[in-house]
């Protein structure tokens, strides 16, 4: 690092595509969520208001698979992981999967906008705790007693993704935002990259080009776990 260089305060920005590598689906694959299941049917309040039991159903099955044994971080987890931890500067790491993967990984300056799905929040009293396996049969909120109060801790179609005065605080005062694993296609998060241009430098990394990779300043595509360490490794040999 230069002499009185100060280290650009980051951005990151994940989506379901750094997962995928650890064994999650995606969700707009042809293969993904999305092509098994209709919105509709269990990502909307409109949805748990009409058929609630179909709703905790899928989340549940969901929350086992994360649980599952075999899902755990990948190297691009861990790379964030570390990059926070020995970054002298600004970094806040916002992703929109509702996986504990980065977390796991050891990731702490983290928004989690879309909600936790190991966390379940009172429709009565309002708090957010640790989840327990299933939902569908209605247990009792930890905090307050009441039962078959508890839905997922998950930001479904229709509401306001969590913390977006933090997210919107970072993004102004950031000069790098990276963007990891995303389709581009669902906002907020796909206008972030637009909030930031001409004042920032910008990075997509991700499988393939996603809907905004033009608005990038430079794009790399290939798996995660491949191109994370090594942006890490570029980013930290150039600013130790």
């Amino acid at each position: 690092m230069a002499p009185g260089a100060r280290p650009p305060n980051i951005v990151v920005l994940t989506g379901a595509g750094i997962s995928r590598e650890s064994g999650l689906h995606t969700f707009r694959d042809p293969e993904g969520i999305w092509a098994q299941v209709r919105i509709e049917d269990v990502a909307t309040p409109e949805a748990f208001a009409r058929d609630p039991a179909c709703v905790q159903a899928f989340y549940d099955a969901r929350r086992m698979q994360l649980r599952n044994a075999g899902v755990e971080p990948n190297a691009a987890h861990r790379a964030l992981a570390e990059l926070e931890a020995r970054w002298p500067g600004g970094f806040l790491l916002v992703t929109q999967n509702v996986d504990d993967l980065h977390g796991r990984a050891g990731s702490r300056r983290l928004i989690a906008m879309h909600g936790e799905l190991a966390k379940a929040r009172c429709l009565t009293c309002h708090a957010v705790v640790v989840s327990p396996d299933t939902l569908a049969d209605g247990p009792a909120c930890p905090a307050c007693g009441v039962p078959g109060r508890l839905r997922p801790h998950v930001v479904w179609f229709g509401e306001m993704p969590l913390e977006m005065e933090r997210i919107g605080e970072a993004l102004s005062v950031c000069d790098l935002f990276v963007s990891i694993g995303t389709s581009g296609a669902v906002y907020p998060a796909a206008g972030f990259v637009a909030e930031v241009r001409g004042r920032a430098e910008t990075l997509e990394l991700n499988l393939e080009p996603s809907e905004g990779t033009r608005l990038f300043d430079e794009a790399r595509h290939g798996p995660a776990t491949r191109l994370v360490p090594q942006w890490v490794g570029e980013v930290m040999a150039r600013w130790r």
